[in-house]
Formats: structure tokens, sequence, C-alpha cells
């Protein structure tokens, strides 16, 4: 006897559509706000929006998350290994270093580090008692300084800027790194060592490079992060700063809140063109392991950047 046909029925989702019509709706209502609220004033915005102290901002914000996060990621390493170091001192000031900055934020650190010339107006190095011994020996202003600066012409503008940056930076990278030298397998160290590899040669030919698919995503994140965290300088201030130039002109032009507009589609922008930029790494890093190694991966690193700014 011939059996009888299967007769499907689709699975009906009637809640689906309802969440799309409400979807569509918000978002009709959201275009129609752009178009029509006059506080956008589009025209206003897209004079602005390429000027050349706009364009001078948008320079100097790149300049300054490129140079923060080398830095953040080199000392980053350093602290790294030192966390991870069998001396005990290493480890004790590693863990300070990451306790201290993951504790300050990033807007109180850098207008700390803008108002140190409160403690020193200049720093010297050299002999510390020159004066002293100047009249110990009957000589009328010794000076035994090897070289000396001014703390409020150091510690100012860009330079203050990068520097607290990278400070910071390089607390969460050095959780980043530790985490991803964690997830090697121990035998590729010891197998390395077995070969006569020194320490050095194994962290930079074995452990750095197999940590590098741990390490690239939520490095990636904590750059996209930096790059937002720029606006941080206008406290400072860093003028040649893309926030910076956008305030000023609105203030100037009584247009503040088109202005503000200006500076989300800039940022939008430019985090575009990082994620495209971390997708290519993230595919390189990741050659010769499956979809479900590469989640994986993934997982682990967003693990252990949050467990490294959470700790």
């Amino acid at each position: 006897m011939k059996p009888e046909e299967i007769k499907a029925v689709p699975v009906r989702h009637p809640w689906r559509w309802v969440a799309i019509g409400i979807i569509a709706v918000l978002v009709a209502q959201f275009l129609h706000l752009l178009i029509t609220n006059k506080a956008f004033n589009w025209k206003f915005l897209f004079q602005h929006l390429f000027d050349a102290p706009v364009l001078r901002g948008l320079w100097g914000t790149i300049v300054v998350t490129v140079l923060s996060m080398v830095f953040g990621i080199l000392l980053g390493i350093v602290v790294a290994i030192a966390r991870l170091s069998e001396n005990p001192v290493l480890r004790i000031v590693s863990w300070f270093y990451t306790w201290f900055f993951r504790a300050i934020p990033r807007l109180v650190l850098l207008t700390l580090l803008g108002s140190l010339g409160v403690l020193w107006s200049r720093l010297e190095f050299g002999f510390p008692f020159d004066d002293q011994l100047g009249n110990l020996f009957g000589v009328q202003d010794l000076r035994l300084r090897v070289f000396g600066f001014d703390v409020n012409d150091l510690l100012r503008g860009l330079a203050v800027g990068v520097v607290g940056l990278a400070l910071s930076e390089a607390a969460y990278m050095a959780e980043i790194v530790r985490a991803g030298m964690l997830s090697v397998d121990p035998g590729q160290q010891e197998a390395a060592t077995a070969l006569g590899m020194s320490r050095a040669k194994t962290l930079r030919r074995i452990v750095l490079p197999q940590a590098m698919r741990v390490i690239i995503p939520p490095t990636g994140n904590e750059t996209i992060a930096m790059l937002k965290d720029t606006s941080l300088l206008i406290a400072v201030p860093v003028t040649t700063e893309l926030f910076f130039q956008l305030d000023a002109i609105g203030k100037r032009t009584f247009q503040i809140f088109p202005m503000y507009v200006a500076a989300v589609i800039w940022y939008l922008i430019l985090v575009s063109v990082l994620l495209v930029g971390q997708h290519f790494l993230e595919r390189y890093y990741a050659r010769g392991t499956s979809q479900d190694a590469r989640a994986k991966i993934r997982l682990q690193g967003l693990a252990g950047e949050q467990g490294g700014k959470l700790t």
C-alpha cells in the first residue's frame, strides 16, 4: 500500500511581522525627525563638516589614536610579561600598575597629568645638592645639573594626551596580552626550551604569534574605544582634536547641536573604517582554524578583555 504523502505545514511566526511593523514605524518616525526638524540645520552642518580646522582636528585625532595604541600595546606587552614572570617583585609591580591605571577614569587621569605643574614647575636632573656643595667649597652658583625642562611646557596639549591615554591603555592591553599568552599550550614553551631557545626568543617566535589569535579581537575593540576616548582630550585641552574643533565651531556660531551631529557622523565613519580593518586582521590571524574554533577564540579573547576590566 502506497504511504500517504506528508503534508508539511509551515510554522507561522505572527510576532515576527508585528516586530517588523513596529520597527518600520519607528524607522519612519526617525527619518521624519531627521528631515523635518530644523534643529539639525543640515545645510549649515555640511557647510562646516569639511572645514580646514575640522580636518586638522580629524588628523590630530588619528595621530593621537595611533600613538596612544602603539605605546599602550608595547608597554602592555612588557607589563603582561612581568605579570607572568617568576620574579615576585616584577609580578607585584606589574599588578600594582594594572590596578592603579584601571581604577582611574581616563578623564580624571588626563586632568591630573595636565595639572602636574602644580607639583613641579621645573624638573632638573643632576647632583641634587649642588648649592650646598658650592657653599661648602666657597663656589658661588655652582650648577651640577645635566639637563632640565619646564613641566608645564612638556605636559600639555598633544603630549599629555598621548601619555595619559597610553598609560591607561597599557593596563588593559596587559590583561589582554596575558590572556592570549595563557591560551597557548604550555607544552609549546617546554618544547622550545628543550630545543635550546631562550625565554625571549620563545616569547617572540612561539608564544606571541600563537597568542595573536586571542589578542587581535579585543585589541580591535580597544582601538575603537581609544578613538572615541580621544574626545576626552577636550578637558586638557588639545586643540588639534576633532571634537574640540567641532565644539568650537558650534559655540562660535551658536549652532552647537548641528556640530554635535557632525561629530557623530565623523566618529561613525572612522569607526566603520576600523571595523573593516579589524575584520581582515582577524581573518588573517585565524587562518587554518575552523569556524567553531574562530568563534571560541573570539569568545576567549572577549572574556579575557572583560575579565581584565572587571577585576
